[in-house]
């Protein structure tokens, strides 16, 4: 049976109910690291036999750290501790760029990858007459095989070779003839799944999202991208790094 370490043991003597005290000897044993990311649990009946506490308690427990974005299961395979990712919110980089920095492997599920006619909005916001060709790219985005976050991209087609020019990462793409963003403005803001969108990743529908609307702008100033990214709001934290002036 394999064997479930924690920070403490458990106290029945303790007036906090055990599905509690249990709740937080994970918490903090994936805070101190002793039990990392990506680390798979002991079955819940072998976690009760150690322990000496019913299943019901361990569900409580995991269902609670898994509602907090502390624990993730995966049909079939089992419960794992999350990978939560930190985004620092003042570096300029890709999504791929990200998850490679952090030792997890990128890669995306396209829903559409076409040239279209610009819509009304972006048209406004990129100085595009009515009716301009642009290249739609909305992808999930995946990291270690998780689904991390919904990502819908716009950019006129005079930047860029072709639709399939996009493999991986879009500013990689866009470097090839010079026009990669160098400097981006973003809003960040929260929301919640939509059904649709939360079968697509996975998760409960109504899940807490961050939602960020990004316009990279290249060295000459020419707005070449227009993105809408919708993260997980379980997976990714976003820091920033501020200054006194």
């Amino acid at each position: 049976m394999t064997m479930l370490e924690l920070t403490g043991p458990l106290d029945p003597a303790n007036p906090l109910p055990l599905y509690r005290q249990l709740e937080g000897a994970l918490r903090r044993s994936i805070e101190s690291q002793r039990l990392l990311p990506g680390e798979a649990l002991p079955p819940e009946r072998d976690v009760a036999s150690q322990l000496g506490i019913s299943r019901i308690t361990v569900r409580k427990a995991l269902d609670t750290l898994v509602s907090d974005g502390f624990l993730a299961r995966r049909q079939g395979a089992g419960t794992f501790v999350s990978r939560r990712v930190e985004k620092n919110f003042s570096r300029l980089t890709s999504f791929t760029q990200d998850m490679i920095e952090r030792g997890l492997k990128p890669h995306s599920q396209w829903l559409d990858k076409r040239e279209t006619s610009v819509s009304p909005e972006d048209a406004l916001t990129l100085g595009l007459s009515p009716g301009s060709r642009v290249f739609r790219f909305d992808r999930v985005r995946f990291a270690d095989g998780e689904p991390m976050a919904l990502e819908f991209a716009t950019v006129p087609v005079a930047l860029l070779e072709s639709a399939d020019a996009v493999d991986g990462s879009l500013y990689a793409a866009l470097a090839k003839l010079g026009n990669q963003p160098v400097r981006v403005l973003q809003r960040l803001r929260a929301t919640q799944f939509s059904a649709e969108q939360a079968e697509i990743l996975g998760i409960a529908p109504g899940s807490a999202g961050l939602l960020i609307e990004r316009r990279g702008f290249s060295a000459s100033g020419q707005l070449v991208e227009i993105t809408r990214s919708y993260y997980r709001g379980d997976r990714y934290d976003f820091v920033a790094e501020l200054r006194a002036s």
